[in-house]
């Protein structure tokens, strides 16, 4: 496995909109009692996958290989880590050229299981093959019927892309051949209009006209 080496570019993240790990976690809900486990992010970038986590999970550790701001617990390489902890799930969107190392890193650290957010055509790899799905094949694979829009640098409700994504999912507990299942259409459901900040154009607040104390 190689050091994990960062172009000056690639902090520039495509964060994952909210309401895509909330169809993860409703998913999931259906099969584990999520309420009592820990889940980690280890790429959580501004927060954006961990936040949604914690309406599911009892706590949730946000880590990442650089410091965005949010207000992460660690800022570690997920590849190379300073500390040894474990969690029940371990839940991110990896940088796509390090998925498999990703993947192989959280099969080895967490208790129960993984689940990435990631490519569609991120399964077509003879190598991840050979690597990854034939040794450690997933409990699941989750096709979203709808887009998912990620955008480099910033959520945006409004975007519009052409990728298609998956949530590829390793349940411990399962033993059994790989499943496919659709993520029916639950955008509406789930997202929120606090899930993203608000727009550079929006019009400013109305001013109260009594203020608080100076």
């Amino acid at each position: 496995m190689a050091r994990r080496v960062e172009p000056p570019d690639s902090w520039i993240i495509s964060p994952t909109p909210p309401w895509a790990t909330r169809a993860l976690c409703e998913l999931l809900g259906g099969r584990v009692v999520l309420s009592g486990l820990v889940a980690s992010d280890p790429a959580c970038g501004e927060l954006y996958m961990a936040k949604p986590l914690a309406e599911y999970f009892r706590a949730v550790i946000a880590s990442d290989v650089h410091d965005y701001g949010a207000g992460q617990d660690l800022v570690e390489d997920f590849l190379f880590p300073g500390s040894e902890w474990l969690a029940d799930w371990i839940i991110t969107n990896p940088p796509f050229r390090l998925g498999l190392e990703f993947a192989l890193a959280a099969l080895a650290r967490a208790v129960n299981g993984v689940a990435l957010f990631i490519r569609l055509q991120w399964l077509e790899s003879e190598g991840r093959y050979s690597e990854l799905f034939s040794r450690f094949p997933p409990s699941l694979i989750a096709q979203f019927v709808e887009r998912v829009p990620l955008v480099k640098g910033r959520v945006d409700p409004e975007a519009s892309v052409a990728t298609a994504y998956v949530w590829v999912v390793w349940d411990k507990a399962y033993q059994g051949p790989t499943r496919f299942e659709w993520i029916a259409p639950c955008r509406k459901k789930l997202e929120r209009a606090d899930d993203y900040p608000p727009r550079a154009d929006a019009a400013p607040a109305a001013l109260p006209l009594f203020g608080g104390a100076a």
